[in-house]
């Protein structure tokens, strides 16, 4: 099932988009950028990987593409808050708006690496809130051949279901986390991409995506936004404010980062995932 690219009203989401979203639980495919400039920020990221896979870092240089890469990598943290994406996020969410983190998700070509099908919310620790959406910018083609992500329509009305930990060598995910519900084929809709568009998902969205077969890397940025109305179910954890403002103090603000891998970025970013660490241990717990 193809959709026809969506076409904004000033920028924004229509009111039947907007309804769309409510009633399916994803909406793509978006266009935020051109092609032209999908590409050149594939090439900085590519420019990045590079340099700093020489340097040494406290940690390998993919333990930073990863959330919260937002925190320690100013193209990444200039990517989440630009003004396009911010315009359809707070169609969604409001006017008052944070990153909770954003990273790359990466397939290198001819990889089997996969996503099993999970909903986000199962280990962030925000319960089953709304507040939440989840943007995915393609930097490069996205598709069934290259292991886009899959959508189970309709599955973000369901509660946070059971979930398996597979620890699987293959997947993208921290423990290979997968939702124990037998999901038809035909009830996965592929949610294919442009370098440049863009799909958001519901928090309880039941996704995943399959290996890429494809002679390129499929690289995606996915962004968790989240408004000042989500408690985590710990001690405060760590956000950056992108658009309005904060009035219920629920998160530590940090800014983005002026330079990258600064020392004081890398201790922040330590930081962060210890705080999120703790986070993901309580829901495993449960």
């Amino acid at each position: 099932m193809k959709f026809e690219t969506k076409q904004l009203s000033d920028g924004k989401l229509t009111t039947q988009m907007i309804d769309q979203y409510k009633s399916d639980g994803f909406l793509y495919p978006i266009k935020i950028l051109e092609i032209e400039e999908a590409c050149t920020l594939r090439k900085e990221l590519e420019l990045i990987e590079e340099k700093y896979s020489k340097i040494e870092l406290p940690k390998p240089i993919d333990a930073y593409k990863r959330g919260p890469a937002n925190a320690v990598i100013p193209l990444v943290a200039n990517i989440a808050k630009d003004d396009r994406i911010l315009d359809i996020v707070e169609s969604i969410i409001g006017t008052n708006i944070l990153v909770w983190a954003a990273e790359f998700f990466i397939k290198e070509k001819k990889s089997d690496n996969i996503v099993e099908m999970h909903q986000d919310l199962t280990y962030w620790g925000m319960g089953e809130t709304s507040a939440q959406v989840t943007a995915w910018l393609a930097l490069s083609p996205s598709n069934k051949e290259s292991g886009c992500m899959e959508f189970v329509k309709g599955s973000h009305k369901n509660k946070i279901l059971p979930h398996n930990n597979t620890y699987s060598s293959k997947s993208l995910l921290s423990r290979g986390q997968e939702v124990q519900v037998a999901i038809a084929n035909d009830q996965r809709i592929l949610a294919e991409l442009q370098p440049g568009q863009m799909s958001i998902h519901h928090g309880l969205m039941i996704h995943g995506s399959g290996p890429n077969i494809s002679n390129d890397r499929r690289i995606g940025v996915a962004i968790r936004y989240i408004n000042p109305d989500v408690v985590q179910n710990t001690s405060k954890s760590y956000a950056m404010p992108v658009r309005g403002i904060d009035n219920r103090g629920n998160f530590i603000h940090y800014s983005a980062p002026k330079e990258i891998f600064s020392n004081e970025s890398l201790k922040l970013h330590k930081e962060i995932c210890e705080s999120q660490q703790k986070i993901f241990s309580i829901e495993k717990r449960n």
